[in-house]
């Protein structure tokens, strides 16, 4: 049984998960989602488990998340004072704004000459691998649980042996003949 969530880390879910939904939108997960802007049909980058693949520890940014989500959220304060925008005080900040909003912000974060840019653009290429790469899975086994982003990218299911052929060539025609010491698991001799 998990420990219930601590309030901070509500709020740096809820902040994280509206983030990765601005880089890759999605539809509401459910009535009163909040985090879920709607702004795309269909799965967008939490369902195919950004949050997920930000907390691997191989990505480098885990430990800076609750940093990254606190800024995020006054980064969000700050932007709707500029733009007076009146902000519900029940959600983070940057949940609150509207999608267009929380777009604009991204943008700004992640352009040519702001201080941060790097960080909210790493945060931007995780979440957009969740989506097109499924890079926190393997390949197979997210195909087989059905990814939604690989499958909205056309990947299909390897063959029984957990091998993907391809019948097709991709030049419409074949390139190369296999190298006569290419072992049976396509590697090199």
């Amino acid at each position: 049984m998990q420990p219930e969530a601590t309030e901070e880390e509500r709020v740096n879910t809820m902040t994280l998960e509206a983030y990765a939904d601005t880089i890759v939108p999605g539809e509401k997960r459910y009535e009163g989602d909040r985090a879920i802007a709607g702004a795309a049909p269909g799965p967008g980058s939490v369902a195919a488990g950004a949050l997920e693949l930000l907390h691997f520890d191989a990505t480098g940014v885990t430990v800076g998340l609750p940093y990254l989500a606190q800024s995020l959220n006054d980064h969000a304060k700050a932007y709707a004072g500029e733009v007076e925008l009146a902000l519900d005080h029940d959600v983070p900040s940057f949940v609150a704004l509207p999608y267009e909003h929380r777009r604009e912000l991204v943008r700004r974060l992640t352009a040519p000459g702001h201080p941060e840019k790097d960080g909210w653009v790493s945060l931007a290429l995780f979440c957009n691998m969740a989506f097109d790469s499924a890079a926190h899975k393997h390949t197979a086994d997210a195909i087989r649980e059905g990814h939604p982003g690989l499958l909205a990218l056309g990947y299909t299911a390897p063959d029984a042996d957990g091998f993907w052929r391809f019948p097709k060539y991709g030049y419409g025609r074949k390139l190369a003949e296999l190298h006569p010491d290419t072992t049976p698991s396509g590697s090199p001799a």
